[in-house]
């Protein structure tokens, strides 16, 4: 009885040593693959109307591609994404992001939208958004308010 005992502690033991050895490559290989997002660029003219666009990149150095699936902000309950195809604008459900790549939200292209606003955000100051994706965890961004016209593709 007393070998039974010792051989199931030692059975025990080895299966929790490498269910902990398991988790351990495991986190690592998560670590590395898998979509890995920043964003850069972020700016909202400033509205002239109850709406607004917003712009930014979101920049995956990671091995897999994700999606921006939604945008979230207090300055509005009504924020969607929008493409911009033969100069008409229309919502989407989501935007690729490739791995190893980026999606540009920009000026005459794809855009965050704003429709009506619940103040009027002036240059200046900055407005919260979080950006919501089908794997990663969202990310929250202060979009910086510039004039009007700003357009950083003409600097």
């Amino acid at each position: 009885m007393n070998r039974r005992t010792t051989a199931l502690s030692a059975a025990v033991a080895l299966t929790a040593a490498l269910a902990l050895t398991g988790c351990s490559s495991s986190d690592s290989a998560d670590s590395k693959s898998g979509p890995d997002l920043k964003v850069s660029g972020a700016f909202m003219p400033q509205p002239v109307m109850d709406m607004a666009g917003g712009f930014l990149t979101i920049t995956n150095s990671g091995d897999a591609a994700d999606k921006l699936t939604s945008v979230t902000s207090g300055l509005s309950d009504d924020v969607t994404i929008h493409e911009t195809k033969n100069q008409k604008m229309q919502e989407v459900k989501s935007f690729d992001i490739p791995a190893n790549g980026e999606l540009k939200l920009e000026r005459g292209g794809s855009h965050i939208m704003f429709m009506e606003l619940k103040k009027q955000p002036k240059q200046g100051e900055k407005v919260a958004i979080e950006l919501h994706f089908e794997k990663s965890d969202p990310i929250k961004v202060d979009l910086p308010v510039e004039a009007a016209n700003h357009n950083p593709k003409q600097h």
